[in-house]
C-alpha cells in the first residue's frame, strides 16, 4: 500500500468510466507531476549524494580506527575502538536510511507506472519525459562514478610498502568505492526513467 504522504492508486477501469473525464485527467496530471518530482527531481539527486556523504563520514571513522590499530600501542587501541564505535554509529543508521529510501523509491515507481497506464494525455505526458533532468542525473552520476574509480585506483597504484599503511589504502579505496557505487545508482535511475518514459508515453 502507498504511504499516506504519497498519491493514491488510480481508480480501477470499471470505476473510471463513471467518473468525470476532466477530473480524472486533472488528477492524473497532478499526481504524475508530483511522483515524477519525487522520483527524478534535483532534491532526490542531492539526497542520494547526502546519503553517500554520510557513508563517507562513517567510513572515515573506520579508516581512522584501522590506522590507530596499526600503531599497536595501548592508547592507539583505545582511540581505534572509539573511532570504530563512531563509524558503526554512522554507518548503521545510514544503511537503514538508504534501505528506507530504496523502499520509498519502489513505491513511487509503482505509482508512476499505475497512473501513467490509467489514461492517455499526450500534451501533459510530454512534460513528464523530463529529458533535461534525466540528462542531469546521467552526467552528474557519470562524473561522480568516474571520480570514484579514479580515487580507488589511484590509492592502489600510489601505495608503497614502506610508506603506505593498510588502513590508509582501505580508507581511500573505500571512499572511492562509495562514490563509484553512488554514481552507478544515479546512472541506473536515469536509465530506468528514460526506459519508462519511452514505454509509458509512446504514441
Amino acid at each position: 500500500m502507498p504511504r499516506p504522504d504519497l498519491p493514491p492508486l488510480p481508480p480501477p477501469a470499471h470505476l473510471r468510466a463513471w467518473l468525470d473525464e476532466a477530473v480524472v485527467r486533472a488528477d492524473r496530471a497532478r499526481f504524475l507531476s508530483d511522483l515524477s518530482r519525487r522520483s527524478l527531481g534535483m532534491g532526490r539527486l542531492l539526497l542520494l549524494w547526502a546519503v553517500a556523504a554520510v557513508f563517507v563520514l562513517g567510513w572515515s571513522f573506520v579508516g581512522m580506527a584501522w590506522t590507530a590499530f596499526e600503531q599497536r600501542d595501548f592508547f592507539s587501541y583505545v582511540y581505534g575502538l572509539i573511532f570504530a564505535v563512531l563509524g558503526a554509529g554512522v554507518l548503521i543508521p545510514a544503511g537503514f536510511w538508504f534501505a528506507r529510501g530504496a523502499r520509498r523509491d519502489r513505491q513511487v515507481r509503482q505509482l508512476l507506472h499505475a497512473w501513467a497506464e490509467s489514461y492517455r494525455d499526450p500534451v501533459a505526458d510530454a512534460r513528464l519525459r523530463a529529458p533535461g533532468l534525466s540528462l542531469t542525473w546521467l552526467l552528474a552520476s557519470f562524473a561522480l562514478g568516474v571520480f570514484g574509480l579514479w580515487v580507488a585506483f589511484a590509492a592502489a597504484a600510489s601505495a608503497r610498502p614502506d610508506r603506505t599503511t593498510y588502513g590508509e589504502i582501505a580508507y581511500t579505496m573505500g571512499i572511492g568505492q562509495i562514490l563509484w557505487i553512488t554514481g552507478l545508482l544515479g546512472l541506473a535511475k536515469a536509465a530506468a526513467h528514460y526506459r519508462w518514459a519511452v514505454r509509458a508515453f509512446r504514441p
